[in-house]
Parts: structure tokens; C-alpha cells; sequence
């Protein structure tokens, strides 16, 4: 008699053989025969495409035998079905604990039958995908019903406004499922993006005191992704992603109709239409949910043709383009070239253009808008046909890699194992077979998404390249000639770039390089030294740029970018040509090249609004939890950006001020995102810190800069003066299960934000952080109470303290904190002083660092250097001489206090009458000199110190101002 297993592949016929015994070891369970509809040849298929589906009949065979007496495997899986399902688990709930465990179990069930019947193609795609969805639909419905009942019976029932009727009723939560669980093409093993919401705001009725409607919602929230997110002894239901909402993870959990709408409308994004294309009211109040879907409609379909969409569209798929190569994710069916993503970008970009003209479009099912476009005619039979059969492979691929072992994954396995299970299940003979179906699909789809979403980049025609750059750099020609052709060429050193080029092809990492490599790089390097001749030094630019190319010689597809780019190649050369600085980040960090794709870009850095969105989309699907990620993610995200800022600056199209603002906004952006994956970090810990009227707070933290930072004057390799002030209530304590005191939360949130701004990782450092000017310097707390700050300030700070108090202001964290330090501030700036002494002390300060600081003076010599931040006529004695001004009369002119920065303080110096506006206009233009210098210099890689003479007018009248100002 045949063995089961006989006919598996030979790897997986081992596999099943072995163990057999073992799970079966008292005989083969009831629900397998012929009368079953399930045979052993059937469950030795089953065991070899799936590790999962052999674990749950191996360590739960009771919870199979009922799924199968429920009904068996070979009926198809309809929504009824699992909706009567779940009632026979719900009758054994009594509270939250075992409503959570009986999900779980309801999961596992559901997750067997769905799983088996797909990887034994017994169910085709349109099954899956909808079973799938429905089992995530009943999944939310039960456990927002049951958790709905509990919290009314312990806060209340939340009554306010009917949107439709005018009436107060009862309000119910409606709850959205966004991506492919609103668009019912769930995959077997997916997290679920959900959003909140409430029809309208006012009280709950029936508790022990009246609660607002959203603090209902947000605690109700809270308990029910709870119920479907935490991992106990059970397992899971569904991860739940609530980052799609408005504001991200700093916006509220639960928001009101008329808040949603007024976000969308005043505030969203072109990528957040592209996420309400699938939007769905997947559990909640239908009714209401038609009414707050209708008011979103405007939001996501233009009446007009909005040509606009392909922009978005395209610059979502560059930024998973830099994801991909980032990650090294060539391998990922979904976000690598020609997968599934891309099938949605192209159907997705038809959907926001015409929607609000087509309304066929404005349906949320893939397969059902490819056919909607076939009879629209607006994309032919044939692309349609191929994009539909590349969806269809892709989609049964990806859960013939999820469903192995029930884990959410797109990569294709390297293991041969694995690799021989998805071969069988996809019907392939083997996995080379498989492949060459796979590649071609992915083949057609990248072509048909560059011919509808990607504009090619025309920046100038290709010419054909001279032989004798590929002679010169394959060493073909003998030295004297190489010289000369280099010479001819413009190149001005041209021993030294013949050495490099040497150097660099013999070196041990070009001889190491696979065959394809070694083709790139021959083909990239003629364009590079033809290319380098168009800048005025030729040599030193070819220098800086061997720097990149050496360290990408491992992963050659960034030449292939730039062959692919001519536009891009030719920004690299130029910017390198200007600055060895840029030179350098880009030799660091390849991945910067994607920033050279987009000319217009480059040169106009976003504003600090679009930063935050930018950086919101980036860190969208990365975890809280997953710090080495976030903090990968956060340092790409800031040299990308100080690029732009970089380029735009050596282009002339931003003047210094704003340069500074930009660098400072990149700061204050990172900031607010660190202080919330340090909090959320926290807080899935230890809980929220309490408050002493027992309500918890969302975090009552500021981060407050000092120096440049609250100068709004950071430069290119600026640190961060940083200080923490918490306005907790240091006697109270956490409210989660391992509680710890207010005092030590912040002390460890203090401590974690230091951390992801100044770890080590392969991608550099985000910032150094400088915290001695926190109250006590080093030896003081990292973390002050406001009140602690407060009495420091006015009781124990030196005069210098003060002086740096100026330059001082909130940059993240906390509105009520921060407005409460911002007072604090102005109320110290304010006292009355002792002209005098103030002077005296301020003076002597400046003695001191000038000493430490500044350039040394022989005597009857003059200084072969200036230093021009700290020599005489520098930019600290302007920067001593406003603070001292701003100590010495902002108790008779408290507006002095209004900014933290010179230049404007100056302005209100002069407004005031403190100083004459001739006086503060001319230091004004001699800071900006000043200043413009050393950010040029720093692009040069170049320090502070100049030749002696340099800038003797402004030096001269800066040393004047400070003589009439200072020393009376």
C-alpha cells in the first residue's frame, strides 16, 4: 500500500515521513477518511505545505476535530458561516479575560480552515481574500459589542447629537477598516488598520459621574484593540495599526465626525486619499457610518480630473523604492519592482484622478476596478489581463509564503525547504520553474506601472560615450597616454586621479567583485570621468566621488541608478564639485542618492508642516516597539533632509536665515517623533503617569533647546543643547501592571530619548546632545519637575545661566508643559538686576572664553588667524552684548522676552530703544556675515578660523558697539 506522502517532492516526502509517527502516534483522528472528504494523501500534502497546519493538528487536535464537526474543510468558508461560528464561542464569555481567550481560540479555528483550504487550492483567491476579511469583520464586531455593553455599564452611556435627525441618542462607536481589510482582500496573515470614530461630542449618562463622549471612546478604543492586539498564553487576533488616523500616533485614539471631516477637508494629505480609497465601516453602526462615509467622499473624489493623484502616487513608491534598497528587499512580492504594490498603484491612481467623474471607480475591490477600466477603456484588454493574472499569482504567493507558518512575511524563502513547499503549492514542478513564471510576471507589471505612473527623466540625451574614457579606465592605455588624455580633458591633477583610478581598480574590493558588479562598475565609470570634466575641478571632484563608489561596489544597483539617471549622475558630480562635505554624507550613506531623482526637490526644501507629514509617512508602518528600525528610519530621514537643505544653500536658493530655520525645523520635527517612541515605549511598560486627580496625562514632558537649538541658528554638524522639565506630580505613580514612581518614568524617559538621538547605529548618530546646562550641570537630575527648574532658576543659577535662559525655548514634547516653562522663562528674563554687576559678571565671562576658546595673542604680534566665533569682534561678543541687554531692561521691556533668537532679539533691542536701531541694524548684518561664513566653510569641511585680516569692518565696528555697551 502506498505510503501518504509518496509523490511529494523528495525533501518534503522526507519531512512528512519523519514525522508522521509522531503526530499520529494513537492513530489518525477521526475527521480524516473517506468519508471525511479529507484523505491521508490530503493531510500529507497539507504537512508538507505548511509547518502551521501540522503544529495545530499535532498540539490541538480536539480544536481541529471540532472545526471539522462544525463543518468540514471541504465546504467553503462563507461569513455566515463564521458569524454562526462565533456564537458557540461567545456563549462561553463572562468577562474580558475569557472574551479574549475565546477570539484567540476563534482565531485559530478560523486561521486552520482558512489556510488549509488555500494551500490545497481548495479555495481560489476571491474565497481567501473575503473569508479572510469577514473572520477580521466578526472578529472586531464581537469584541466592540461585548466591551461597548461593559464600559456603559461602568461610566455610562455617551448621549449626544443624531447627525441626521437632530435627536440625542445613544452614541455608538463606528469603527473603519482601512487598506485590504476595507477593500475585503484581507491576506492570511495581516495585520488591520483601523480608525475610530463618534458621530458626536457631549456626556455620558448613568455613571458613577459624567464622562466626555471622546474619553469614553478613547478608553473603549483602548479595550478593544487590547482584546484583539495583546499576546498572552492564546496568542493574538489581529495586530492592530491605528497610525492611518489623523495626526498619526500623537492624534487623538477616537475622534467626532465633524473633527474627522474638518481634519480631511483643512489638513490631509494626498497619501491619506490614497489610504480612504479602501476606507470601509467594518464594524460599529452602519447607518452612522454611511454618514460619516458620505462626508468624506468630497475628500477623497475631486469632481474635476485631478492629474495631481500620479504625483502622489509616484512619490509614495520612491519613498518604498529607497524602503527597498534600504532593506535589501529585492525579494518582497509587494513592495519590490513588480509587485503587488505596484498593481495598486496603477489601479488606485485611475480611482483618486477620475473618481468623482466615473463613480464606478469609487468602489474598493482591485479585481472589480480592473474590469471597470477595461470597460471604461481606459487602460486595453491586454494590460488589464496581465495585471489581473500577475494579482492573482502574487496574492496566491503571498499566502502560500504567510500560511508556512502563519506569519506575515512577502520575502521569498532562501531556505530550499520552504522553497520546495511554495513550488508545490503554487503547482510548480520545482522552485526554478516557479521563478521563471514569477519573474515574468513581475517583468510585465514594472513595465506597464513605469508606462502609467513613472515619468522618465529627461535631463538631457545620452551620447555615446567616448571609447577613451573606457580605455583610460580599464588600463588600456599606457601611462604617458593616459596622462595626456586626461590633461587634454581638463583634469587639473591628473597623476593624482590616474593614481586613483588605479588604486581603485586594483584595489582588493573591485578584484572580489561578482561578474555583474564588474559590469555595472565598467559601465558607470566611463560616464563618471566623461562627466567630471564638466565642473571646474575635475580631479578633486573625481576624488570625492571614487569616495561613494568604492563603498557601493557591494551593492552595485546604486551605479545602475545612476546610469539609469543622467540627471541624477550629473547632481551628484556637481554637488561633490562644491562640497566635500556632501561628498563625504553621501560616501556614508548611498541611500542619499534617491534624494538626486528629483531636481526640484533637492533644491526646495519642504516646510516644517511637510516635514511632518514626510516623516509621519516614513515611520507610518514601523512599530514604536521596533526602536533599531525607528532609529535607522529617523537618521536616513535627517541626512536626506540636511541634504536638500545643503544643496539648496550651494544653489543660492536659500539665504542663511532661513537655512538655519530649515535645520532647526529638521530638529524640532525628529524631536516630537522621538519624544513619542520614547513615551509609547514607556507606557506599554509601565502605563501612563498618573495625575493626583487620578486621571492619567498623555506625557506632561517639554524638551527645551539651548544654544543654537533655541537660537534657531543650528548649522550642518550642530549638537543639541538640550534640557528635560516634567510638570507630573512626582508623588504619584503609573497605572500599568509593573507600576514605577512619576519621577523615575521621566528619569527613564529622559534617559530613552538620549538614547535614540545618540546611539551608534551603521547609519551614524542623530545628534549629539550636550545636557549640561540642565539645572546643576552634570551632577543634577537629567529630568527636572518644573517646579524644581523654577526654584533653581531664581534661587541657585549663575549669571551665565541666565545668559543662556535667553537663548532658551521649548522645541517638543508637551503644550501645557512647554507653556508653563515659556513662563517660567519670561519671569526669570524679567527680574530686576544690578546693571552693574550684571555687566561685571558678564564681562568676566567673556574673558574666560575668549582665553579658553579663542585664538592665542603674542604680543606686538598680530593673530595669523580669527577665530570668528570667539576672538575679539566675533560673533559671541554680539551674542554677550544681546543677552546682556536683554538681562539688564527686559523688566522694563518685558516684549524682549518674546524670542530666542539674535536677530530678532536685536530687532526688539532697537524697537525698544535699548539700543539705536543704527547700532542693532549694522550688528544684524555683521551676525548674518559672520554667521554665512561658517556655514559656507563647514560645507568645505573647513573650521571657524580664517586669516588674520579677514572682515576688519565688521570686527571694527562689532568691537566698537561692545566697548560703548560693555565697558562703559
Amino acid at each position: 500500500m502506498a505510503e501518504p506522502w509518496e509523490g511529494l517532492p523528495q525533501p518534503l516526502a522526507d519531512e512528512v515521513a519523519e514525522a508522521w509517527p509522531t503526530v499520529f502516534s494513537s492513530g489518525l483522528p477521526g475527521w480524516v477518511g473517506r468519508e471525511s472528504g479529507v484523505s491521508e494523501a490530503d493531510l500529507a500534502q497539507a504537512f508538507a505545505r505548511s509547518t502551521f497546519l501540522r503544529q495545530v493538528v499535532e498540539q490541538d487536535p480536539d480544536l481541529v476535530a471540532a472545526a471539522w464537526q462544525a463543518q468540514p474543510f471541504s465546504e467553503e468558508t462563507s461569513p455566515e458561516f463564521l458569524q454562526e461560528r462565533w456564537q458557540d464561542y461567545l456563549s462561553v464569555v463572562t468577562d474580558e479575560g475569557s472574551l479574549q481567550r475565546a477570539l484567540r481560540r476563534f482565531r485559530k479555528e478560523s486561521q486552520f480552515r482558512i489556510i488549509w483550504r488555500d494551500l490545497m487550492n481548495w479555495a481560489d483567491l476571491a474565497e481567501t481574500v473575503a473569508a479572510t476579511s469577514a473572520f477580521a469583520d466578526t472578529c472586531i464586531q464581537a469584541a466592540l459589542d461585548w466591551l461597548y455593553a461593559e464600559c456603559c455599564q461602568q461610566l455610562g452611556t455617551p448621549y449626544g447629537t443624531d447627525p441626521e435627525t437632530g435627536e440625542t441618542i445613544a452614541q455608538p462607536m463606528v469603527v473603519l477598516g482601512m487598506g485590504k481589510l476595507g477593500g475585503r482582500e484581507l491576506n492570511v496573515s495581516s495585520d488591520i488598520d483601523l480608525i475610530f470614530a463618534f458621530p458626536s461630542h457631549g456626556e455620558t449618562q448613568g455613571g458613577r459621574r459624567s464622562l466626555d463622549n471622546q474619553q469614553f471612546f478613547i478608553r473603549l478604543g483602548q479595550r478593544l484593540i487590547q482584546a484583539l492586539d495583546q499576546i498572552n498564553a492564546d496568542g493574538f487576533v489581529f495586530r492592530v495599526d491605528m497610525r492611518l488616523r489623523p495626526y498619526g500616533q500623537s492624534g487623538a485614539l477616537a475622534l467626532s465626525f465633524s473633527a474627522l471631516e474638518t481634519y480631511y477637508q483643512d489638513q490631509g494629505r494626498e497619501w491619506e486619499r490614497y489610504a480612504m480609497v479602501k476606507a470601509r465601516v467594518v464594524a460599529g453602526d452602519q447607518r452612522m457610518g454611511e454618514v460619516l462615509m458620505r462626508s468624506l467622499r468630497p475628500f477623497v473624489y475631486r469632481r474635476y480630473i485631478d492629474f495631481s493623484a500620479f504625483e502622489s502616487l509616484r512619490n509614495l513608491k520612491a519613498m518604498i523604492n529607497r524602503e527597498v534598497r534600504r532593506k535589501g528587499l529585492e525579494n518582497d512580492i509587494k513592495l519590490g519592482a513588480g509587485g503587488i504594490r505596484e498593481i495598486e498603484f496603477v489601479v488606485q491612481a485611475f480611482q483618486l484622478i477620475r473618481g468623482g467623474r466615473d463613480r464606478e471607480l469609487q468602489q474598493r475591490e482591485l479585481q472589480v476596478i480592473l474590469t471597470v477600466l477595461e470597460e471604461l477603456e481606459l487602460l486595453p484588454p491586454s494590460v488589464v489581463a496581465e495585471l489581473r493574472e500577475a494579482y492573482v499569482f502574487l496574492r496566491n504567493l503571498e499566502h502560500a509564503l504567510q500560511g508556512i507558518a502563519d506569519k506575515q512575511t512577502q520575502l521569498l524563502p532562501d531556505a530550499p525547504l520552504d522553497q520546495a513547499r511554495v513550488a508545490l503549492t503554487m503547482g510548480f514542478p520545482d522552485w526554478v520553474t516557479f521563478k521563471a513564471t514569477l519573474d515574468e510576471h513581475r517583468s510585465k507589471v514594472a513595465r506597464h506601472f513605469a508606462d502609467i505612473i513613472t515619468v522618465d527623466d529627461d535631463d538631457g540625451t545620452k551620447d555615446e560615450l567616448d571609447e577613451g574614457w573606457a580605455a583610460l579606465w580599464l588600463g588600456e592605455l599606457d601611462e604617458q597616454q593616459a596622462l595626456q588624455w586626461l590633461q587634454s580633458h581638463g583634469y587639473e591633477s591628473s597623476e593624482a586621479s590616474l593614481k586613483a583610478l588605479a588604486d581603485l581598480r586594483n584595489g582588493r574590493s573591485c578584484q572580489t567583485m561578482q561578474s555583474q558588479g564588474r559590469q555595472r562598475l565598467n559601465q558607470f565609470m566611463p560616464v563618471l570621468l566623461e562627466g567630471v570634466t564638466r565642473v571646474d575641478n575635475p580631479s578633486e571632484t573625481l576624488a570625492r566621488v571614487l569616495q561613494l563608489v568604492e563603498a557601493v561596489l557591494r551593492r552595485t544597483a546604486y551605479l545602475v541608478l545612476l546610469l539609469e539617471n543622467p540627471g541624477a549622475c550629473g547632481q551628484l558630480i556637481r554637488l561633490c564639485s562644491e562640497s566635500p562635505w556632501i561628498a563625504s554624507q553621501l560616501a556614508e550613506t548611498p541611500l542619499l542618492l534617491d534624494e538626486l531623482l528629483n531636481a526640484e526637490s533637492l533644491y526646495h526644501p519642504p516646510s516644517k508642516s511637510e516635514l511632518q507629514d514626510d516623516l509621519r509617512q516614513q515611520m507610518l508602518r514601523i512599530s514604536y516597539d521596533d526602536l533599531e528600525e525607528q532609529m535607522e528610519s529617523l537618521r536616513h530621514f535627517k541626512k536626506a533632509h540636511v541634504l536638500r537643505v545643503a544643496a539648496s544653500e550651494l544653489r543660492g536658493t536659500l539665504p542663511l536665515m532661513k537655512v538655519s530655520d530649515y535645520l532647526t525645523w529638521i530638529a524640532e520635527v525628529v524631536l516630537d517623533h522621538v519624544v513619542e517612541v520614547a513615551f509609547a515605549n514607556l507606557v506599554s511598560r509601565h502605563g501612563h503617569p498618573r495625575r493626583a486627580d487620578g486621571t492619567v496625562s498623555d506625557t506632561d514632558f517639554a524638551v527645551i533647546g539651548y544654544g543654537k537649538l533655541g537660537g534657531i541658528e543650528l548649522g550642518y554638524t550642530s549638537d543639541l543643547d538640550l534640557v528635560f522639565i516634567h510638570n507630573g506630580d512626582p508623588d504619584q505613580s503609573t497605572d500599568g501592571e509593573r507600576e514605577i514612581d512619576n519621577s523615575v518614568f521621566y528619569t527613564r524617559l529622559g534617559q530613552r530619548i538620549v538614547h535614540i538621538l545618540s546611539t551608534q547605529t551603521p547609519s551614524g548618530l542623530l545628534y549629539e546632545v550636550d545636557m549640561r546646562l540642565r539645572p546643576s550641570g552634570n551632577s543634577g537630575l537629567l529630568v527636572s519637575t518644573l517646579t524644581a527648574f523654577d526654584r533653581y532658576q531664581h534661587n541657585d543659577a549663575w549669571t551665565w545661566e541666565h545668559q543662556a535662559l535667553a537663548r532658551a525655548r521649548g522645541v517638543a514634547g508637551d503644550s501645557d508643559a512647554l507653556a508653563a516653562f515659556e513662563a517660567v522663562r519670561h519671569d526669570i528674563l524679567c527680574q530686576r538686576r544690578d546693571q552693574e554687576k550684571l555687566r561685571s559678571e558678564v564681562v568676566d565671562m567673556r574673558e574666560k572664553m575668549r582665553v579658553n576658546l579663542g585664538t592665542p595673542i603674542s604680543a606686538g604680534e598680530p593673530p595669523a588667524v580669527f577665530h570668528i566665533k570667539h576672538d575679539r569682534g566675533g560673533i559671541v561678543d554680539i551674542e554677550f552684548m544681546v543677552q546682556y541687554l536683554m538681562l539688564a531692561h527686559s523688566a522694563n521691556h518685558p516684549e524682549l522676552t518674546r524670542w530666542s533668537d539674535n536677530i530678532r532679539q536685536l530687532e526688539e533691542l532697537g524697537r525698544a530703544g535699548v539700543l539705536p536701531v543704527e547700532d542693532t541694524e549694522q550688528l544684524r548684518e555683521a551676525y548674518i556675515t559672520l554667521r554665512s561664513t561658517i556655514h559656507r566653510r563647514a560645507l568645505q569641511k573647513m573650521n571657524s578660523q580664517v586669516e588674520g585680516g579677514a572682515f576688519p569692518e565688521e570686527r571694527k565696528y562689532i568691537q566698537s558697539v561692545w566697548k560703548r555697551v560693555m565697558e562703559g
